[in-house]
């Protein structure tokens, strides 16, 4: 940390200084983009007023900016820095104030501050503007607009805010506001911030609790509003195709009940990121980012614990550092992994951050000490290999060893590299060192037991190394090599996670491959289970048991479904249906097969103990957005090659449904022989449509012989009788329609059935063929 400037160089320096050093409240500090300007908001208590001052850097003479007002006066909510389309690199300043006036300043040098104009931004005289901010050539602001009632009850006005925007075009012709537009009324109040594309809007602190459960994210470009709850995964996208749905609570219909359930948002600081995404620091001291497509990623944990609400936290990023002062603390994070990069004690009471011009390697930060600047370039130093992957490894350690730990206090990298208990990821970071460096300069020897080690793992580094390689070929390729490159990279990948534990990670990482890569996962399931047909055209896996376990593998419900994660077996077989529908049900077949050679029938350990396995197929086929005949067709092939009586029974229904009577026949021929019980449900089907049409006469002299030996000739009778279909008309004797059953087509089932010997009389044809009757009596033993 070195200082850059004493305040000395800036017009009015000592004025600055002295304004920093009796801040009651915290000031607002606004950078311009050519970083020579300097615009402090200052909050002071009487006798002194607040007032809004410019400094300007170097000298550089001119007229001062400088405006104050007296309280209760509107004071100004925002200073917005907007570049000018008409001359490029030149940029003029917007102070808009609480009642919607709007002052455009430019600085001319030699000249100084110049007001262009002063713009009326709301439309309605008792509008209160309470959040600006800028996109593009854009003002974006939420306005309070009062109810007209002068006792109005609190809570039927809680949705009195507004959402607007208004192009503000700067030209040579002077300054001109667009027409104003309404993105959302009837809304609570919020905080918009705006990234390059898109405009977050956070509920303010205090609003009601029940819409700080909850952002907002628009979309200018689409007209489209996300909502999201990061923390409880949810994520909601709607378009506004009309200005009347613009309202809040249109927006938020179908969204209440799920959102009504989830816990408020814990903000303590918002801000954006520079590429795009909105950084939040909870009261706890979590950041974490929000992307704009409403997804959240935790990055790091500061120190101190809960954080007091006036506690000031100031956050800005340089390039994929995010900068972060929080008690006169300075961390400096790497957005990407997460990684603590440097933390400096800095030892002033206030800082503010200020632009770094041409410099994404260096903090600059404003003190009323002056200015400092902090560089955090990674120096050329080869002493250290791959710091980032020995770093990977004793997180990885911390896990690991946390997970299986019966101790409840926290294990970290520090202790785990100082502690000397766990002799494991020490080991691995030497062989590491040693290992991946070797052929950039000479390596140092390793000990005896890490050189036998070495031995042992090193076609798994020479993997990871072939690996990284291919990553690095992937991100450098020419657009028309990339596709391949990719299939290699899946299949290693798929291959990798397919032997290593199917955690919650690896899980959801396996969701983004295929989803990213369909195909290229596709052909990499399909080589790593060794999928191929036979001579005789049957599908056949030669997969370990261990791939198997990994691929039938159901997680608990908690750990998917919430961000539309979905289980190894079920990513499988929507690539089935993608790509080979036709091996769909033998897939099932296979998996059934370990299935019943690996656990016991009904074994709640086994993939099959909650829900069968080809009802897990039937799921992602109701998933598909179109369905046609060729799903039906599917669906029966999944119920049938379960074998289970139920599926079977189900897929009997769903032939006669579709009123394909052939198969009907063919499928009753089948599965009659699977078992007693599932042949009379069978036959009781099919007797009961028997008796109300006449579809399938010429069938039954296929369908008779499947007659059970129990069912008697009454017990057919009976079954008929119930299922006669019912006339509303008086039963005519001889109908001329030629539909109705008639004893004629009943008698050759009913003479099979009475011509059929008894049960009891097979149970007796033993003793009633004896010789003698009765038997002799057997001998008495004494």
């Amino acid at each position: 940390l070195r200082q850059v400037s004493d305040l000395s160089d800036f017009s009015r320096g000592h004025w600055l200084r002295e304004l920093l050093c009796r801040g009651e409240e915290p000031s607002h500090v606004q950078c311009s983009p050519d970083g020579q300007h300097v615009l402090l908001l200052q909050k002071s208590r009487p006798p002194t007023l607040p007032r809004v001052v410019a400094f300007q850097r170097h000298s550089i003479a001119g007229a001062d900016l400088e405006r104050s007002w007296q309280p209760p006066q509107p004071a100004p909510v925002g200073l917005l820095f907007l570049q000018s389309p008409v001359v490029p690199d030149s940029w003029v300043l917007a102070v808009v104030w609480e009642h919607g006036r709007t002052e455009v300043w430019h600085f001319v040098v030699a000249v100084g501050w110049q007001l262009l104009q002063m713009l009326e931004l709301c439309q309605g005289a008792r509008a209160r503007v309470v959040s600006v901010c800028s996109q593009g050539a854009t003002l974006v602001w939420c306005e309070e607009r009062p109810p007209l009632g002068a006792h109005s009850d609190v809570s039927k006005c809680a949705f009195r805010f507004c959402v607007c925007a208004r192009a503000l075009e700067v030209g040579e012709q002077g300054v001109r506001l667009g027409a104003a537009r309404i993105v959302l009324h009837n809304s609570p109040e919020y905080q918009v911030l705006a990234s390059p594309q898109h405009v977050f809007l956070v509920p303010a602190a205090a609003g009601f609790a029940t819409t700080s459960k909850f952002l907002l994210i628009w979309h200018p470009e689409k007209a489209e509003f996300t909502i999201t709850a990061p923390s409880a995964g949810f994520i909601h996208s709607k378009v506004l195709r009309s200005s009347s749905e613009s309202d809040f609570k249109k927006l938020l219909l179908g969204s209440v009940g799920l959102l009504s359930g989830f816990a408020p948002l814990d903000i303590h600081t918002s801000a954006v990121s520079n590429n795009g995404g909105l950084l939040l620091v909870s009261t706890k001291g979590s950041v974490s980012i929000v992307e704009p497509d409403g997804t959240q990623r935790h990055i790091f944990d500061l120190e101190g614990g809960p954080l007091a609400l006036r506690s000031p936290v100031q956050l800005k990023t340089f390039g994929s550092i995010l900068a972060c002062v929080l008690a006169g603390v300075l961390y400096l994070i790497d957005q990407n992994s997460g990684r603590l990069v440097e933390k400096e004690v800095l030892g002033m009471k206030e800082v503010h951050f200020l632009e770094s011009q041409g410099e994404e390697d260096s903090v600059q930060l404003l003190s009323q000490s002056g200015i400092y600047s902090f560089n955090f370039s990674k120096p050329e130093d080869s002493s250290r290999p791959e710091p980032c992957l020995v770093e990977m490894v004793f997180e990885e350690a911390c896990r690991y060893y946390q997970r299986r730990s019966l101790s409840s206090s926290k294990l970290t990298v520090e202790k785990l590299k100082k502690g000397g208990t766990f002799q494991a990821p020490v080991v691995l970071a030497a062989i590491l060192q040693h290992s991946l460096h070797q052929k950039q300069k000479p390596a140092r020897s390793l000990q005896d037991s890490y050189a036998k080690l070495l031995s042992t793992v090193n076609l798994e580094l020479q993997s990871y190394m072939s690996l990284e390689l291919l990553k690095t070929c992937v991100v450098c390729a020419p657009e028309s090599e990339v596709e391949s490159y990719c299939k290699e990279l899946v299949e290693q990948e798929v291959s990798r996670i397919l032997q290593s534990d199917m955690d919650k990670d690896n899980l959801a990482y396996l969701n983004s491959v295929f989803a990213s890569f369909p195909k290229a996962a596709w052909k990499a399931t399909r080589s790593c289970l060794q999928l191929q047909q036979n001579g005789d055209g049957l599908l056949v896996a030669r997969a370990t048991p261990e791939v198997w376990k990994k691929v039938l593998c159901q997680p608990q419900l908690e750990e998917v479904g919430q961000n539309g994660m979905v289980p190894l077996f079920e990513l499988i077989c929507a690539s089935f249906l993608r790509f080979k529908p036709k091996w769909l049900p033998s897939f099932v077949e296979l998996t059934q097969q370990y299935v019943s050679s690996s656990w016991s029938y009904g074994s709640k350990e086994g993939p099959e103990g909650r829900v069968p396995l080809y009802k897990r197929a039937l799921g992602v086929l109701a998933r598909k957005s179109r369905h046609g005949e060729a799903d039906d067709e599917m669906e029966l092939e999944l119920l049938l090659c379960s074998k289970r009586p139920k599926a079977v029974l189900q897929a009997l229904h769903l032939l006669i449904h579709l009123k394909q009577w052939q198969r009907v026949v063919e499928v009753a021929e089948k599965f009659s022989k699977l078992s007693p019980l599932l042949n009379k449900e069978i036959f009781i089907t099919l007797l009961a449509e028997f008796a109300q049409h006449r579809e399938l006469d010429p069938y039954l002299d296929r369908l008779w012989p499947l007659c059970p030996a129990e069912l008697t000739a009454s017990d057919i009778l009976t079954m008929v009788l119930q299922h006669l279909p019912h006339s509303q008309e008086d039963p005519v004797p001889f109908s001329s329609e030629g539909n109705q059953l008639t004893v004629g087509l009943l008698k050759p089932l009913l003479l099979r059935v009475v011509q059929r010997p008894s049960v009891q009389d097979e149970m007796y044809s033993d003793a009633l063929q004896s010789s003698t009757f009765p038997p002799p009596t057997p001998p008495r033993e004494h």
